[in-house]
């Protein structure tokens, strides 16, 4: 994934974006950069792997020497940006959030025509922004540009472009991904997350639509170019990925969870599968807010029975090497063992995806005195991995708990049945959980349904993207 925010203020705006940026670190943890522009500087520009290091103390030092009343940055999971271009639209810093499927045959393609040519990363990959840029290059303005990239990208692509006049950004064609307007005194901002801009004294001005492109100057923000109301925003943004204090259409993610919680807890109220247990608990950090929910409704008493160590390992900052992410997940958890020992524990976590993390937390608790460890996912099984913001990691899809299961019982005739495997009430839905339960050492499983997560968001559920729970596009 990744995050972006940028400022536009008749007042230096660098502190601004500096700390607007920093709160989406939560969103990615490879690459973060800013680039400012002042007319005695020109454009400035840093960038950081942030790997090792949290943003803000990779980004203190280059703070103190930029300067300028328009400036953009962006954390990035993927490429360093923003990169500066030159073209014939002038020079310009651009930065994207969002996956484009077809970047090889893109890149092919452009250079087949002559129309580019790519400086190649050290993994051989080329920068997504430099992709976007080079087919904006194509038209003979921004806004046709960025229409005409769209239009070629296959998969997710929202930006945000810095020139010597303004702020240019564009929502991707099904608003998959927020970009929010913030406005103050003395101009305007643009922020994925809702409340990046909160503590900076902006208030909400609107979020854009779908496709919708808008620039913002310290006077003005001006639509450039309409949008639709196409809608088809990430539910996983509530579930998981979205801070808690974060708003996408009107929703707030932490209301979301505890509802969500809530709506999981009533329905096994109503099927009788209410597990006898001591404590309902969740898995940090975010699996809180929908086992408080849990609790809430059930009447059994929350408890957090391990507690997450972040000062050295917050959730945006984990290593790349998945053995060694298996490691960390491991180190932060610490057991609070009076809360574990001979108790009946039952868990709500946000989403099993590959399940070795959750095994690795059951086994934990065993060890530590449980009796029994009940688990309920916040969402459905994910059957599919994402192609169009890459939340998971999984390099195929049979890496997912539930797909690999699904494979192992009926081959790749299995996919036919995903529909029957996602619903609790067929038999395959309940061999489906039976498996992943016995393999995760549980006591007992249940996963949110579809409807129930929709109606935890309380949009309709036309106007969210579900995916990677039924494959719809």
């Amino acid at each position: 994934m990744g995050g972006f925010f940028g400022a536009a203020s008749h007042n230096d705006c660098v502190s601004d974006v500096f700390f607007g940026t920093d709160y989406h670190s939560h969103l990615g943890t490879r690459r973060g950069g800013m680039t400012a522009y002042s007319p005695e500087k020109g454009f400035q520009r840093s960038i950081h792997s942030i790997e090792n290091s949290p943003f803000r103390t990779k980004f203190e030092g280059d703070v103190e020497g930029m300067s300028g009343g328009l400036c953009i940055g962006c954390i990035s999971d993927t490429d360093p940006q923003p990169i500066l271009l030159r073209s014939k639209l002038g020079l310009y810093a651009v930065c994207t959030v969002g996956v484009i499927g077809n970047a090889k045959e893109l890149t092919e393609e452009l250079i087949a025509t002559n129309a580019a040519s790519f400086e190649t990363m050290s993994s051989g990959n080329i920068n997504t922004s430099s992709i976007v840029g080079a087919l904006i290059s194509q038209k003979d303005s921004f806004v046709e540009g960025i229409r005409f990239a769209q239009s070629k990208i296959v998969g997710t692509v929202s930006l945000m472009i810095l020139t010597e006049s303004g702020i240019i950004a564009a929502r991707d064609k099904k608003g998959r991904l927020p970009i929010i307007i913030g406005k103050r005194s003395d101009g305007f901002c643009f922020s994925f997350e809702s409340f990046a801009f909160q503590k900076l004294d902006y208030e909400l001005y609107r979020e854009l639509l779908p496709a919708e492109i808008v620039r913002i100057t310290p006077d003005k923000a001006e639509v450039l170019s309409e949008g639709t109301e196409d809608l088809n925003i990430c539910t996983f943004l509530w579930t998981y990925y979205g801070y808690p204090n974060s708003v996408y259409e009107g929703v707030t993610v932490e209301t979301m969870r505890t509802r969500n919680g809530e709506i999981m807890a009533q329905r096994d109220m109503e099927r009788g599968m209410l597990p006898d247990v001591d404590y309902v608990c969740g898995v940090p950090d975010s699996g809180v807010p929908h086992a408080i929910g849990y609790a809430n409704k059930s009447g059994i008493p929350f408890a957090r029975p391990f507690i997450k160590y972040t000062p050295t390992w917050p959730r945006s900052f984990m290593p790349q090497n998945q053995s060694m992410r298996n490691k960390v997940a491991k180190m932060k958890l610490i057991p609070v063992r009076e809360l574990i020992e001979g108790k009946k524990l039952l868990f709500v976590d946000d989403s099993i995806v590959r399940g070795t993390q959750m095994r690795e937390t059951v086994e934990f608790l065993y060890a530590n005195g449980a009796k029994e460890v009940h688990m309920r996912s916040a969402c459905p099984p994910i059957m599919y991995g994402c192609k169009y913001l890459n939340f998971s990691r999984s390099t195929s899809e049979l890496d997912l708990i539930a797909r690999s299961i699904i494979n192992e019982f009926e081959g790749k005739e299995g996919v036919k049945y995903i529909k029957e495997y996602s619903d609790s009430n067929t038999e395959r839905g309940k061999r489906l959980r039976e498996e992943i339960c016995r393999r995760l050492k549980l006591t007992s499983l249940g996963f949110q349904s579809l409807e129930g997560t929709v109606e935890a968001v309380g949009l309709p559920e036309c106007k969210l993207c579900t995916y990677c729970w039924n494959g719809k596009e």
